[in-house]
């Protein structure tokens, strides 16, 4: 019987452990909680982007939630959810790990590198490899680029705008 209750706490005591992980790995994320993240911009081919984020953390700190509103329609007329995503940490590679779903019926997935308080989302896109980057300049304020970004240098650069905070 004190066998089993010792393997008991043993267990807790690490689960714990594991959990305290995954919630640490998370919190390059905290500043983007409890507010409203939105930008306008132009991609590099003259279309729109318009965007607003909302973050939340879920089941116990150990994934983000990213809810996104953008245009709906290929023909950006129609405004409205967008995209649901996740945000990771993956004990097995020990890397954070990404997935995007959008209402086209597309997923995008890849991993993300922290550089100070910049975040960088990488995946494939057909042939390419892309970079969204989440550059922090205060609490309430990221530049945020989309291109091809190699050794910490922008190769190309298809959109560049800011994200602004708004509270919630």
């Amino acid at each position: 019987m004190k066998y089993q209750i010792i393997r008991l706490i043993v267990f807790i005591f690490f689960l714990n452990q594991s959990i305290s992980a995954q919630e640490s790995n998370l919190e390059i994320f905290q500043n983007l909680m409890n507010k409203e993240w939105k930008a306008e911009g132009k991609w590099g081919n003259g279309t729109v982007f318009k965007q607003e984020i909302i973050f939340k953390y879920d089941l116990n700190n150990t994934l983000v939630i990213a809810r996104s509103k953008g245009f709906t329609n290929q023909e950006q007329t129609e405004y409205g959810w967008r995209n649901h995503g996740i945000r990771k940490f993956d004990t097995k590679s020990k890397t954070l790990r990404f997935w995007e779903f959008d209402i086209f019926g597309g997923v995008t997935e890849g991993k993300i590198i922290i550089d100070g308080k910049n975040i960088l989302y990488q995946y494939q896109y057909g042939e390419s490899l892309v970079t969204d980057m989440w550059e922090y300049v205060d609490d309430n304020t990221y530049n945020f680029k989309v291109g091809s970004y190699e050794n910490k240098t922008w190769k190309q650069i298809y959109l560049e705008t800011q994200f602004k905070a708004v509270s919630m």
